[in-house]
C-alpha cells in the first residue's frame, strides 16, 4: 500500500521538523515537502501535489487563510488540514467555507493529527472534537421547537443519508453504502437541504452533530 504523502507549511522550523519526525513514526505516512511561508506553501503545494497539506494560519508573506484560498482556486487535489493555535469560531468557519478538509489545534495529541490526516485522505471532513461546539454555535436555529420539527420531517432514508453526510462521504460513496443509485442519493440530499433550510453539506453535517444523529 502506498504511503500518504504530506507537506507541512509552518513558519517555525522546529515545528516542521518535530511534526515530520512524529508523523513518520507511522509507517503509512511520509513527509515529502516543507514550506516556511504562504507563498512557498502555494508554490510547493502545486508542484509536489501531496495527498495532504498541513497549513498553519499565522505565516509570513501570505497568511494561511489566503494560501488556502489560492490553493483551492488552483484546482489541486490535495486535501488541506488547518493546523493552528486558533480555537476561534471565525477562523474555523472561514477556512471551512473556503474548502479546508480538516481543522486541528496544535496542542492536539499526535494520534488526533494522524487520524485527521488519514480521514481527510479518505475523503472525509475532520474537525477536532473539542471544536465541534464552536462550529455548532454558528448555525443555531431560532428555537429548539423548530429544530425538532426539522428533525421529525426527515424520512428514515433521509436519516441514513444525513448520517453519512456527517461522516464526510460524497454522493457516490453514500450510494454504495446504502445500495442505492447516486441519482437517488442526490434527490435525498436535495430534500434534506430543503427540510433543514440549509444550503450545503457542512451545514447539514452540523445539524446532524447538534441533534445527535449518530453514525450508521
Amino acid at each position: 500500500m502506498s504511503k500518504v504523502s504530506i507537506m507541512i507549511a509552518d513558519d517555525h522550523c522546529l515545528m516542521r521538523q518535530g511534526l515530520k519526525q512524529i508523523l513518520e513514526l507511522d509507517d503509512e505516512l511520509v513527509v515529502i515537502g516543507q514550506a516556511s511561508d504562504g507563498n512557498e506553501a502555494i508554490k510547493k503545494g502545486i508542484e509536489k501535489a501531496p495527498d495532504v497539506i498541513l497549513l498553519d494560519i499565522n505565516m509570513p508573506k501570505i497568511n494561511g487563510i489566503e494560501a488556502l484560498r489560492r490553493l483551492k482556486e488552483s484546482g489541486i487535489k490535495s486535501k488541506i488540514i488547518i493546523l493552528t493555535i486558533h480555537d476561534d469560531k471565525e477562523y474555523l468557519e472561514e477556512t471551512i467555507k473556503i474548502g479546508a478538509d480538516g481543522y486541528v489545534l496544535k496542542d492536539a495529541d499526535s494520534d488526533t493529527l494522524v487520524t485527521a490526516i488519514k480521514e481527510v485522505n479518505d475523503g472525509k471532513i475532520y474537525i477536532q472534537q473539542s471544536l465541534t461546539t464552536l462550529l455548532i454555535k454558528g448555525y443555531k436555529t431560532e428555537d429548539e421547537y423548530n429544530e425538532n420539527l426539522k428533525k421529525e420531517s426527515l424520512t428514515k432514508r433521509e436519516f441514513d443519508v444525513i448520517k453519512l453526510i456527517a461522516e464526510g462521504l460524497n454522493n457516490r460513496e453514500i450510494g454504495e453504502r446504502l445500495c442505492i443509485s447516486e441519482k437517488t442519493v442526490k434527490n435525498h440530499v436535495s430534500n434534506i437541504f430543503k427540510k433543514l433550510n440549509v444550503t450545503d453539506r457542512i451545514q447539514a453535517a452540523i445539524f446532524a452533530f447538534k441533534n445527535n444523529i449518530k453514525r450508521i
